[in-house]
């Protein structure tokens, strides 16, 4: 799994699968269909209730079946073993390509009337400006790069720890408090939510 902040993790016990994924936030996945008590198949779904992030299965069981299910249950492409290391690559870079936006990086971040400025690291909205501390503006950034997705307070942490801030989970539940009253005060109450046990969300507009 690449994951920001971590370069690529790897899931050592099958138990962990969620637990991992949950706690880096991937921009990609790599399955293979053949793992211990549960198949890829039921990982793919795992996944699926939680995230649109693209998944690639890597399988010597490359039949038409494997392949048409995998796609069923919403991996994004199927690679057959033994393979070609530069196909490898050219593929999971095109699909990277097609997922985000690599090309250019964006000067603002907009969500459901909310825009935040990368440049001077405030939040725009019907209200006004609203002036945020580094650390208010990271927690913001790394959400809203994420709508959609519930995005673990391990994964904000690291995120933070990357930019030479010194943070533990008390010094997010501060700055996170903060953030929040913050947005109430600018009329963005229900801007982030909690999903207990799982992390934050903002969600895009319905």
């Amino acid at each position: 799994m690449p994951c920001p902040g971590f370069g690529h993790r790897f899931v050592y016990s099958i138990s962990d699968v969620m637990s991992v994924f949950n706690g880096c936030a991937p921009h990609l996945v790599l399955l293979d269909l053949s793992l211990p008590y549960r198949s890829g198949f039921h990982w793919c779904g795992e996944i699926r209730k939680h995230s649109k992030v693209p998944i690639v299965f890597i399988s010597s069981a490359a039949d038409n079946m494997n392949m048409v299910t995998a796609l069923h249950q919403g991996a994004d492409d199927f690679i057959p073993k033994p393979f070609d290391m530069p196909v490898l690559v050219a593929k999971v870079q095109a699909l990277l390509r097609r997922s985000y936006d690599f090309a250019e990086a964006p000067d603002t971040l907009a969500c459901k009337g909310a825009v935040l400025h990368l440049g001077d690291m405030s939040l725009e909205c019907d209200a006004g400006r609203v002036e945020l501390t580094r650390n208010e503006f990271r927690i913001l950034q790394v959400l809203m790069e994420s709508r959609g997705r519930v995005v673990a307070r391990e994964a904000i942490m690291r995120r933070l720890w990357d930019d030479e801030s010194f943070i533990d989970d008390n010094t997010l539940t501060v700055n996170m408090g903060r953030l929040r009253k913050k947005l109430q005060a600018a009329g963005l109450a229900d801007f982030i939510t909690t999903k207990k046990g799982e992390g934050y969300l903002v969600a895009p507009e319905e």
